[in-house]
């Protein structure tokens, strides 16, 4: 019952606007790991859910013009990131000795959208629960440290908000710490980081594809992300239609708000039992195709964009 009150109290903190994104995420992570989550099997829906809908609510907050601009610019830096940080991910797996199947998820979601991209991998390549679960936690650790690492550094080597924004995109995981680390950094970082995430996100169909016949399993289901269409519609309205401007700030403080009870659920889903069921070589592969990739994108947007 005890678990039940505080983890209620918390929430309803969270849907107050009063805490960060970050904070949501740490709150999330101390609370399930101390009194226990008391809706854990309802979890992973509750997130895939709110985070879907606070990003088509983001898309209220942005132009079509400006969303257009950022996608061409994020356009071949998506690319070269992604099947760079794939092959390199194949290479480390095969010298860290890691089952194919993780080390390919693992390497999926570091190169297009975190979660996300092993949840619509996983039945591609028929990956077992263990495979799918240590995926998943290499992806969410590293992705919870991203969260509060990136705008650190990108206050310290004083990126603009364009520079940030694109950074953010390219090299942090999942979109829910896309667009909190973002939103943290200014709106203008925020539009660039949602809108180049969500493009990279699509490239999960052709990935998905790429990986069914590189397994042989050509009769897998692919997972579309069809809420991105949506964002887009979203982002038309907001651009032509000018009474759209009535409902749009509203629309937009609440999908951040979603976003934020977002993050406290996704942190409240990260127990210590299975991130130390991670282990150790799974781990360091993300590890090092997160420095990769995080690493090349900074250099390449401070110094060749």
């Amino acid at each position: 019952m005890l678990s039940i009150i505080i983890f209620i109290v918390l929430l309803l903190i969270c849907l107050s606007g009063a805490i960060s994104p970050p904070i949501a995420l740490l709150l999330g992570l101390v609370v399930a790991n101390i009194f226990g989550h008391p809706f854990l099997q309802n979890n992973h829906k509750a997130t895939t859910i709110l985070l879907q809908v606070a990003v088509v609510g983001l898309g209220f907050g942005m132009n079509v013009t400006s969303a257009l601009d950022a996608g061409k610019e994020g356009f071949l830096f998506t690319i070269a990131s992604i099947f760079s940080t794939l092959l390199l991910g194949f290479f480390i797996g095969k010298w860290f000795k890691i089952d194919r199947k993780t080390a390919h998820l693992i390497s999926c979601g570091t190169a297009i959208c975190g979660g996300s991209a092993i949840a619509a991998i996983a039945p591609v390549i028929k990956s077992d629960e263990k495979q799918t679960s240590v995926a998943l936690g290499v992806i969410f650790i590293l992705n919870s440290v991203a969260l509060f690492l990136f705008p650190v550094v990108g206050h310290w080597l004083h990126l603009s908000q364009q520079e940030f924004g694109l950074w953010c995109a390219i090299a942090i995981h999942d979109t829910s710490s896309v667009v909190g680390a973002a939103n943290k950094y200014g709106p203008i970082a925020l539009q660039i980081a949602t809108t180049v995430k969500l493009a990279r996100a699509l490239w999960i169909i052709p990935i998905a594809l790429l990986t069914a016949s590189l397994f042989k399993n050509k009769n897998s289901k692919i997972k579309i992300p069809y809420f991105i269409g949506l964002f887009i519609v979203a982002m038309l309205l907001n651009t032509f239609i000018p009474q759209t401007a009535i409902v749009a700030p509203t629309i937009v403080l609440l999908a951040k708000i979603g976003l934020t009870v977002t993050l406290f659920l996704i942190g409240a889903g990260l127990n210590f039992n299975r991130l130390k069921s991670v282990g150790i070589k799974p781990f360091l592969q993300g590890v090092l195709l997160w420095g990769f990739i995080a690493t090349a994108a900074l250099i390449s947007i401070m110094y060749f964009n």
